[in-house]
């Protein structure tokens, strides 16, 4: 049987050139990318109330 895979497959070129690993962004990072998002959800859906609540919430689980 012939050997024909290396014929007919494409060399793959690398694509991803970032020095970070793949899926890994600085915390600080993620946080400037969310929070835009998460105030235009509570000014649309007016949820500011649910916020705090969810937050005072958390905080009294994590004991502060």
């Amino acid at each position: 049987m012939a050997d024909t895979a290396s014929r007919t497959t494409a060399p793959r070129a690398r694509v991803r050139t970032s020095r970070t690993p793949a899926g890994r962004r600085h915390p600080l990072v993620a946080t400037a990318m969310v929070l835009p998002l998460a105030a235009l959800l509570v000014v649309a859906f007016g949820g500011w109330d649910a916020v705090v609540t969810q937050a005072s919430s958390v905080g009294v689980m994590l004991g502060r």
